[in-house]
């Protein structure tokens, strides 16, 4: 399975791998079942853009950009280190509205004939798609393993949980899955061409039938997400253990001490902190299980070489796909629920447009 777009396939025809429904129509008349592509077009045609507009894509794109300029201000009471990784987290999860939902599928929908649909464009956004995929899922691990040292690993903590480490993680990180995702424009072909220039861009058949693009396509879909997806799980359980011990040992000396104050503030700090990653771990993991509980059974039946224009899992497939682009909006709702002082931020950048009109209007009667 893909984490690009998920063609319209049919595996008895020419165009197996067409993306576009017309086409589908005036080339698969002979092997496909005329009336259901029929039906299926007219669906796409009328419902789709009732149901989506783009006032959703909007208000993702503010939220975000919202959360980049709190973060960046560094008054939300967080430290150094874990202000760099939420600011790349933040900047990963907008870059995967902008390429996976705006230019990857938005393009299909309503800019099938502009530029963006020419195959060079085309094979370069089935670059930057994957690669700001990769990159927020294992920022997201990057920083539960911070959390995880800096909670377990007390003599590792000073070395490692600091702000220039976690620049070069986030640097290192964004690299590698760049590096990692180069393969993908090779494997898409051009869909048609029109007045000699090519267009569109549909997946190869040598991506399900050559044992190089099968190992490529394991591999990828094994370091998103089912690799992170065990880590965090991993590193969450280690930290609940610790985070056990260390109250119970803790809670202990204070009862000895026989101290009249009851606030530690040392339990405060590190509960926000706790608070922060279960919440961002939590949300990946309920947001990303129906992409890996798909990507299992795709592997394990025969599915991966045989896929069908009318596959019995396609809105199990598209839940899946929904979900995964979900939870790159969900970070900035984290950070209100949990983080008191990034509230007190956003609603002083909310109230900014009209405390500055206020200031003239004033300014203007004085």
């Amino acid at each position: 399975m893909s984490r690009n777009l998920s063609p319209i396939e049919c595996t008895s025809c020419p165009t197996w791998g067409v993306q576009d429904a017309s086409h589908v129509l005036d080339n698969c008349r002979k092997c496909c079942q005329l009336e259901k592509l029929q039906f299926w077009f007219r669906s796409l045609s009328s419902g789709w853009h009732e149901r989506h507009s783009c006032q959703p894509r909007n208000t993702y794109l503010a939220v975000n950009l919202m959360a980049i300029i709190i973060l960046s201000r560094g008054k939300c009471g967080l430290s150094k280190c874990i202000t760099r990784y939420l600011v790349a987290m933040a900047t990963a999860d907008l870059m995967v509205i902008v390429c996976n939902v705006i230019l990857n599928r938005m393009t299909q929908l309503y800019w099938w004939d502009t530029f963006l649909f020419y195959t060079p464009v085309c094979r370069f956004i089935h670059f930057l798609a994957p690669a700001a995929i990769d990159s927020s899922v294992w920022l997201t691990v990057a920083f539960s393993f911070d959390r995880f040292v800096a909670i377990c690993c007390q003599k590792l903590k000073t070395k490692y949980c600091t702000e220039k480490t976690s620049v070069v993680v986030i640097v290192t990180v964004s690299t590698l899955f760049c590096v990692k995702n180069i393969p993908w424009p090779f494997v898409y072909i051009q869909y048609y061409s029109r007045n000699g220039i090519p267009r569109g861009c549909r997946l190869s058949r040598d991506f399900y039938t050559v044992s190089t693009w099968i190992a490529f396509s394991w591999i990828d879909q094994l370091l998103t997400p089912l690799l992170p997806f065990c880590v965090i799980l991993l590193f969450n359980a280690l930290t609940v253990r610790r985070i056990l011990v260390a109250s119970r040992a803790r809670r202990s000396l204070r009862e000895h001490s026989n101290s009249g104050n009851d606030q530690d503030p040392e339990m405060r700090n590190r509960r926000r902190s706790i608070v922060l990653l279960f919440a961002i771990s939590g949300s990946f993991i309920l947001l990303w299980v129906t992409t890996v509980v798909y990507f299992l059974y795709f592997r394990i039946t025969t599915s991966f070489q045989k896929r069908y224009l009318f596959s019995p899992f396609s809105d199990f497939e598209q839940v899946a796909i929904l979900l995964q682009l979900l939870s790159s909006c969900m970070n900035t709702a984290i950070y209100t629920v949990t983080q008191s002082k990034f509230r007190e931020e956003l609603l002083n950048a909310l109230k900014y447009p009209f405390t500055l009109i206020g200031q003239l209007i004033n300014k203007e009667s004085s």
